[in-house]
């Protein structure tokens, strides 16, 4: 596995309170930052539950575009938690398309003009975890990834969604060393796939997705680890057997096919009991890892029943 590298954020990068003060004045009158989804109205957990958790004005912070653009997991380019911002601006990101095939009455090529237009594009607020102890409040613009199953109508075989990303050789340097067996591959269940949580990403500030983020298209499950939410999307498969992922292939003893945000099951190699906010400096506080990443009431029903230390 390649060593974990600290991140490196200058003092510059911390949200400025003039973002953040705004933003937080707009939570409030949204009801603490009640996020439409759909027909229905869904708290976005983190920012009730942190403050209940002793994260205190943490909650209502945004990380910094900055931070969100230039700190990175994407081995495509590189294993450097730098390495996105420094590559990434080379690829090539149209035309795009995502073939979405398998167990669908309706298997399809979606340009990107195409996918943009299939529902309302909207401001969703995530808190996003990293699986080395860093999180992130991240304003994606996208929609509910459901929008798009629809249109291909799943089968009753179909029990998975796996997701594949591009790869680009000329572009991506990490392509050429052998980190996992590309293409990258990831993978949720059709019901955690469906979820109104589960977004389709175009966008983060208002922009553009940059490729360091998974331009020009990713996914976003906020209740679960970063790399549960797969970039540069290519092609969308539903399955009936559950697929082998890309770091389950890789090393299945650290990472599971959930991947969940589970404080009770700490990695093999450090603690998942707290985190630290991207963009704080390397003596930001801790604060206590919620379960399901503060999502819980949202999405806890999914499991009902499952061994969450087993199924991890």
């Amino acid at each position: 596995m390649p060593k974990l590298r600290l991140p490196k954020i200058p003092a510059t990068h911390i949200t400025p309170e003039t973002v953040w003060s705004s933003r937080r004045t707009w939570l409030r009158q949204a009801g603490m930052g009640a996020l439409a989804l759909g027909a229905g109205q869904i708290m976005p957990a983190w920012a009730s539950k942190d403050a209940a958790a002793g994260a205190g004005s943490l909650a209502d912070q945004l990380t910094s575009e900055d931070a969100i653009t230039s700190y990175n997991n994407f081995y495509e380019f590189g294993t450097g938690k730098t390495d996105p911002y420094d590559y990434a601006g080379n690829m090539t990101l149209s035309p795009w398309s995502i073939r979405v095939e398998g167990e669908v009455a309706k298997p399809q090529v979606f340009d990107l003009d195409r996918l943009k237009k299939l529902a309302a594009i909207e401001e969703r607020i995530y808190r996003m975890r990293c699986v080395e102890g860093w999180s992130m409040v991240i304003p994606w613009n996208g929609y509910s990834l459901s929008n798009l199953l629809k249109v291909v109508e799943p089968t009753s075989k179909a029990k998975f969604v796996e997701f594949t990303t591009a790869m680009q050789v000329d572009t991506m340097p990490g392509l050429r060393r052998r980190i996992i067996n590309w293409p990258y591959v990831e993978a949720l269940r059709i019901d955690e796939a469906s979820h109104p949580l589960t977004t389709l990403v175009f966008g983060v500030y208002g922009k553009d997705l940059l490729g360091q983020n998974g331009a020009p298209v990713r996914l976003a499950v906020p209740w679960k680890y970063g790399f549960k939410s797969g970039k540069s999307i290519v092609r969308i498969r539903l399955l009936e057997e559950m697929p082998l992922t890309s770091w389950v292939d890789v090393a299945p003893e650290e990472y599971g096919f959930y991947a969940n945000v589970n404080p009770q099951v700490p990695h093999p190699r450090w603690s998942q009991a707290t985190e630290r906010r991207i963009g704080g400096g390397m003596f930001a506080p801790k604060v206590e890892t919620l379960m399901f990443n503060g999502y819980g009431d949202q999405v806890a029903s999914l499991y009902a029943g499952m061994d969450l230390k087993r199924n991890y």
